[in-house]
């Protein structure tokens, strides 16, 4: 146990925000296109907590949200108990210096939600589960970033 830091720093491990760490210059570099509507408000304010507000923006990060509901549970009465909120985000960083495209992808996820009570308990339940999943793709576009880094940083 003693000699595990040591085996991480031999493996070339070393934290990404820590200093000098890839992922260091990160923190308000990054500019999320201004959002379209309660999605991308989620989207851009998930980004904006974990990479910072950008202060003096080198990238712009362009993004396309998609989501589909679909029922997941059904009654004998054909009386819809549950949805799946599917989505995924088709997304570009690029360089504001060179205009070039950075890094980009896609990522994808679900949020599960109940239809049951009253209309506005299902409203409720499909704007958090909504909110869940802009947050989990937020999440993910972060983790890409941070792990690619070291390559376009």
């Amino acid at each position: 146990m003693l000699f595990a830091p040591l085996a991480l720093v031999a493996c070339g491990f070393a934290p990404a925000y820590g200093p000098g760490g890839v992922a260091e210059g990160l923190q308000g570099r990054i500019r999320a296109a201004d959002p379209k509507d309660k999605l991308g408000f989620d989207l851009v304010e998930r980004l904006e907590e974990r990479l910072g507000r950008p202060q003096a923006a080198r990238f712009d990060l362009a993004y396309t949200i998609v989501t589909k509901a679909e029922t997941l549970g059904v009654t004998p009465e054909n009386a819809i108990t549950r949805y799946h909120l599917t989505g995924y985000i088709d997304w570009t960083l690029t360089s504001r210096e060179s205009g070039q495209r950075a890094t980009g992808g896609r990522v994808q996820g679900f949020a599960g939600y109940s239809a049951t009570g009253s209309t506005v308990a299902g409203l409720t339940a499909e704007q958090d589960a909504a909110f869940r999943l802009m947050r989990m793709l937020a999440d993910q576009i972060v983790t890409r970033l941070i792990a690619t880094s070291g390559t376009w940083a």
